[in-house]
């Protein structure tokens, strides 16, 4: 989720980082997913209650004539019992579904931080600064989550909790004990899909740092219910809040309020509509096991409870990498593509409804097959369509960019590639993502 890129907030506060979604610019400070969403429609229900009264009433006019006062009798008490019954059950399912949420929390609770930056920002200063051509450094601070991800002190976040620019990180731990000996480890370009970076504290002062258990999201389906955890408004700590997978395989694209032109395209994540505040970007999206499944990172602005993480798949092979070299390095492929659905593949004339569809560049200028990229090596050309990642389909529930994500640069991959009506096997070796690359 975004938001602290460019904090402008008083050295003195905290500016949670969140990612937010609108239609519209918001005021500086924030993030944005310039989305036009649709009006929702008016939902009328009926109630229940009314018509279980309703067709009991019906079944003892059906006997009145032979039950009497009996039949009268019998269909209070079984009115009363079947109601008491329900909702006793409707109790013991809410108390258990409480417990459980309430479990989850205790567990992975001590796995989530606050992460605290303090930020550079050279655009802003003052007016007499701005007015003779030069910005004054202002050190702003802002708030986010992060996720332990290993007992050594690696900790997963959001690229843009801490933005370039950032001086000093410091992360609280669930029971408010706070460590400021943190550094960056390295953090995705501003240019990638994924927004994740990596901290690593130096100095626990005694304290552990349990590990949160990393499912598999690509196991997940629309309708499983899941829970989230943060720094809510960057200032209350493990907030939880708990709601279901909406969608998946969702693409937006997020724009920072804060520069007009600051604008970031996040692929493949999950749509839930558990509530995620500002200030919970980093934080994990858990399943109903207790484990990671998604890393919150955006949030629509002007919509209710629609809540965007990044699948834990897609950063699988990123901390793999970091936690035996300490670096993180992303595989690269080299290029641009669209995810293919039923629909988009009627709109291009396509052979085939699944895949990572390389379609040409819509402004000529941005190649889709990037010069000097492994996929140019590897022969990879306009209008051919990814199907498969050794041997796994490319669809909805895995994306070209989780199963990359599952790999090393320097893996050598075999990719099923279809044009048209030829099919053939493409060996590629997968590079190391360059400072400036989309993809």
């Amino acid at each position: 989720m975004a938001t602290a890129d460019t904090p402008n907030t008083p050295k003195t506060e905290k500016e949670p980082a969140e990612h937010t979604v609108s239609s519209s610019r918001v005021p500086r400070g924030g993030k944005s997913l310039n989305l036009s969403l649709p009006a929702l429609p008016r939902v009328s229900f009926r109630n229940i209650a009314s018509r279980t009264k309703a067709l009991g009433l019906a079944a003892v006019l059906a006997v009145g004539l032979i039950g009497g006062y009996a039949g009268s009798f019998l269909q209070d008490h079984t009115s009363n019992s079947i109601l008491n019954g329900s909702l006793s059950n409707q109790k013991r399912i809410v108390t258990s579904e409480s417990e459980l949420i309430s479990s989850i929390a205790k567990n992975v609770g001590p796995s989530v931080v606050s992460v605290n930056v303090s930020v550079t920002d050279t655009s802003a200063g003052s007016a007499y600064g701005r007015y003779f051509g030069f910005a004054e450094p202002q050190e702003q601070q802002a708030a986010g989550t992060g996720v332990i991800i290993s007992e050594s002190g690696l900790i997963l976040t959001n690229r843009h909790v801490v933005p370039a620019g950032t001086t000093d990180v410091s992360i609280t731990l669930s029971d408010g004990t706070e460590l400021d000996d943190v550094t960056v480890v390295g953090r995705t370009n501003d240019n990638d899909s994924l927004d994740i970076a990596v901290l690593k504290v130096k100095d626990a002062k005694g304290h552990k740092l349990p590990a949160a258990v990393l499912g598999d999201s690509s196991k997940v389906a629309v309708g499983d219910e899941v829970v989230a955890i943060g720094n809510a408004l960057g200032q209350f700590q493990n907030t939880v809040t708990s709601g279901i997978i909406s969608g998946y395989g969702r693409s937006i694209t997020a724009g920072s309020s804060s520069s007009a032109g600051d604008t970031e395209n996040l692929e493949n994540l999950f749509q839930t509509d558990a509530a995620i505040n500002e200030g919970n970007s980093g934080g994990p999206l858990v399943n109903l096991n207790g484990q990671v499944i998604g890393i919150n990172t955006a949030v629509a602005s002007d919509s209710q409870n629609i809540g965007f993480a990044i699948p834990i798949n897609d950063i699988k092979g990123l901390i793999d990498r970091v936690t035996k070299t300490g670096k993180l390095e992303r595989p690269y492929l080299g290029v641009r593509y669209i995810p293919l659905t039923a629909d988009i593949a009627k709109q291009y004339g396509l052979s085939v409804e699944a895949g990572a569809y390389i379609a040409p560049a819509a402004d000529g200028s941005t190649p889709s097959v990037i010069e000097g990229g492994p996929a140019a090596a590897a022969g990879l050309k306009v209008g051919d369509i990814i199907t498969k990642v050794e041997g796994v389909a490319v669809d909805e529930s895995h994306s070209l960019t989780s199963l990359l994500g599952a790999h090393q640069p320097g893996d050598k991959l075999k990719l099923t590639v279809v044009n048209g009506k030829d099919t053939r096997s493409v060996s590629v070796t997968l590079g190391t993502m360059p400072e400036a690359s989309a993809n």
